[in-house]
């Protein structure tokens, strides 16, 4: 059933002779709700990983006292180097299969399975979870216009219908991992242009409904009107350089 991955204990999905899974979490100033979250997916039997974007707050310490690994940046670097620092720290420790998530508790860790599931079953390369698959989740104007707008591009592209290009929920196997710590892979924004990158390399991808839940901040990435607008043009500009480049399978 659809809905049963969520509840199913993760550690029964995963294959006897693979490595653990580790669940990846860029943080920056999130000691508000980050404990939690990392309390949560251990209880599933995930390993935890928390990528410290250089935060001024308890973010690190609370982290690494409810179970987490902490890796911290010296700088803050942005959002797409701490998931590429998840990556290279997953890559070198040997997993084989990664979560990611956001830190500020709108992605629910009770749905990790519901992604892990495909990627553990080896039918898909990687998983997005969806906010729009089943659901009426709301955005603002310009940003839902701009979701809209890289969706279409992206399945002009790829021949991929993809209805959330910038979801941050994902689960992935060794392969796109290894692709994500590659060159092309970007240190801001890490949307639409990389699900392109992913189906011209030949990975296989894969959306499932996820719920949302009200967030520890009101916060994005991409807030206010002129942050969004910058951001649908800078995108955009970005997926036509990944067109120039050369299909490659490393990311390299």
């Amino acid at each position: 059933m659809p809905g049963s991955a969520g509840r199913r204990p993760i550690k029964e999905m995963v294959p006897q002779k693979a490595e653990k899974v580790l669940a990846i979490i860029p943080a920056f100033n999130e000691a508000a709700g980050i404990a939690p979250i990392v309390r949560e997916l251990s209880s599933q039997g995930l390993d935890v990983a928390v990528i410290d974007d250089c935060s001024t707050d308890r973010t690190s310490r609370l982290a690494a006292e409810a179970g987490a690994a902490v890796l911290e940046h010296p700088y803050n670097l942005g959002y797409g180097a701490a998931l590429q620092t998840g990556y290279l720290y997953a890559l070198q420790q040997g997993y084989r299969y990664v979560l990611q998530l956001d830190a500020d508790g709108q992605h629910d860790p009770a749905e990790a399975g519901k992604l892990l599931e495909p990627v553990l079953a080896g039918s898909s390369d990687l998983v997005i979870g969806s906010r729009f698959l089943g659901h009426s989740y709301r955005v603002p104007f310009f940003r839902r216009t701009g979701i809209r707008w890289f969706g279409l591009i992206a399945r002009v592209i790829t021949g991929h219908k993809l209805s959330d290009c910038t979801s941050g929920y994902q689960a992935m196997n060794a392969a796109v991992l290894g692709f994500y710590c590659g060159r092309a892979f970007p240190a801001d924004y890490p949307d639409a242009d990389v699900l392109i990158m992913l189906p011209r390399s030949g990975f296989r991808i894969v959306e499932v409904p996820v719920s949302m839940r009200p967030g520890q901040k009101n916060k994005s990435l991409h807030s206010g009107v002129p942050g969004i607008i910058y951001y649908i043009i800078k995108m955009t500009l970005s997926i036509f350089l990944v067109l120039l480049r050369k299909r490659c399978p490393n990311g390299t």
